[in-house]
């Protein structure tokens, strides 16, 4: 390559691309030709010349000027590109693209993904958390237990971390039943318990304030765990 050939390149710049408008251009109703015509557009605003004619874009495509005409005012009328009309200080009357309606549909696009994929998460992990409870139990739940454990969910937002949490507290104390599970719950959300540290940091601290009322058994077993009955507060 010629020094005057690289310089040109060199001069010439980069386009900047977004690859989110790469994966979901499909998505957003866009096809192929409409993507290449918005990008020629873009590379024109970003040289400075923010109101490219038909003709102009038809000589860096393969499509006529009256097929580059139609094009864009396909994608003015979809929402993909905005016509702005602009005056100056001589009241002079110019007019330009912008591209904020297109980042404006794509931005939208991925938060309304992002929210599905959490609601997906958020069902798979409740769905979890009921196997979880039939197998401690040993036993599907009844229909009043069942409707108990989305009142936790859905009614008292308890977090389903933080139930799994409160089902374990209960089977290493022996008292698997769902009134002890919920007082747990109560217990945790009336001291501001968020996460399963704090739920651990403050049965700990419990245990302590429970250990000068009642004697402690000199030895305690390997790998067990510490309880304390939740009903006795």
């Amino acid at each position: 390559m010629s020094n005057k050939i690289m310089v040109q390149w060199m001069a010439a710049g980069h386009l900047s691309i977004s690859k989110m408008l790469l994966q979901y251009y499909t998505k957003l109703g866009i096809n192929e030709e409409e993507l290449v015509l918005l990008l020629h557009v873009q590379a024109f605003i970003e040289d400075g010349h923010s109101f490219p004619t038909p003709h102009d874009i038809s000589e860096r495509m393969s499509l006529t000027e009256m097929e580059c005409a139609e094009k864009l005012r396909l994608l003015v009328k979809k929402g993909y590109l905005d016509l702005l009309e602009q005056q100056d200080d001589h009241q002079l009357l110019s007019e330009s693209y912008s591209l904020e309606p297109l980042w404006e549909k794509l931005i939208s696009m991925l938060r309304s993904h992002e929210g599905e994929a959490t609601d997906k998460k958020k069902q798979d992990e409740e769905i979890n958390l009921f196997q979880l409870f039939e197998k401690e139990f040993s036993r599907p739940l009844s229909p009043i237990e069942c409707e108990t454990l989305s009142m936790w969910l859905d009614q008292d937002q308890h977090e389903a971390i933080l139930i799994k949490a409160a089902l374990k507290e209960a089977v290493v104390s022996g008292k698997l039943n769902f009134r002890y599970i919920d007082r747990i719950l109560f217990e945790w959300k009336k001291n501001g318990i968020r996460t399963v540290e704090q739920a651990k940091a403050y049965g700990e601290k419990f245990r302590k304030n429970q250990g000068k009322r009642y004697q402690q058994p000199e030895r305690v077993q390997p790998n067990t765990f510490p309880t304390y009955n939740w009903l006795e507060q």
